[in-house]
């Protein structure tokens, strides 16, 4: 049985991530850091990896397409199933704005009005996880930061809201494998300086 190792790669960053806004469906473009940062990620990517992977699949949105151009990736295929989380009616707003009218509200515990739920997101992570698990080699995921948190959470057997333990910075690298058939993380959040 194969063993892929997968390299997940947050998209770099944007206006809304730096201010704290929910960015799930909104199609925001990265800011000069962010185009940096994603530059920065594709030499440290192609530093650990090397070769082409067997497969590299990206979010639709642009932030993320755009990160895995400037990171010198050649995408395979863009799915809905790599998209960050739907946050519904708290698109655009802070966790501070939501907790005005929700106190103590978080992604992780509960619901987006007219959006996804933790579980909903965690199914996605599922099939991604399948298809990693299917492809003939390593694999190369461009992303968002709590849909990444969430696959992280999956890969190693948790339910989608354990990926309140991980953290993913913009650009941010983390690498998922196998130790003798256990997942593992091995390693989280390397920053692309």
């Amino acid at each position: 049985m194969h063993e892929p190792v997968v390299y997940l790669l947050r998209h770099g960053a944007t206006e809304w991530s730096e201010n704290g806004r929910h960015t799930g469906r909104t199609d925001i473009d990265l800011t000069g850091d962010g185009e940096a940062g994603a530059r920065r990620a594709g030499a440290l990517l192609a530093a650990l990896r090397g070769d082409r992977p067997a497969l590299v699949l990206s979010s639709p949105r642009v932030r993320a397409t755009h990160t895995a151009e400037l990171a010198g990736l050649t995408v395979d295929e863009t799915t809905e199933d790599l998209a960050e989380w739907d946050y519904g009616d708290y698109e655009g707003l802070t966790t501070p704005q939501i907790r005005e009218t929700v106190p103590g509200w978080t992604v992780w515990t509960h619901p987006c009005p007219n959006g996804e739920t933790a579980e909903t997101v965690g199914e996605r992570a599922a099939r991604v996880v399948h298809r990693i698990r299917e492809a003939d080699g390593d694999v190369v995921l461009i992303g968002h930061g709590h849909f990444g948190r969430v696959l992280v959470s999956t890969w190693i057997g948790q339910p989608a809201a354990f990926g309140v333990h991980f953290g993913l910075e913009a650009a941010g690298l983390s690498i998922l494998g196998d130790e003798r058939g256990v997942p593992q993380v091995r390693r989280l959040n390397v920053p692309a300086r």
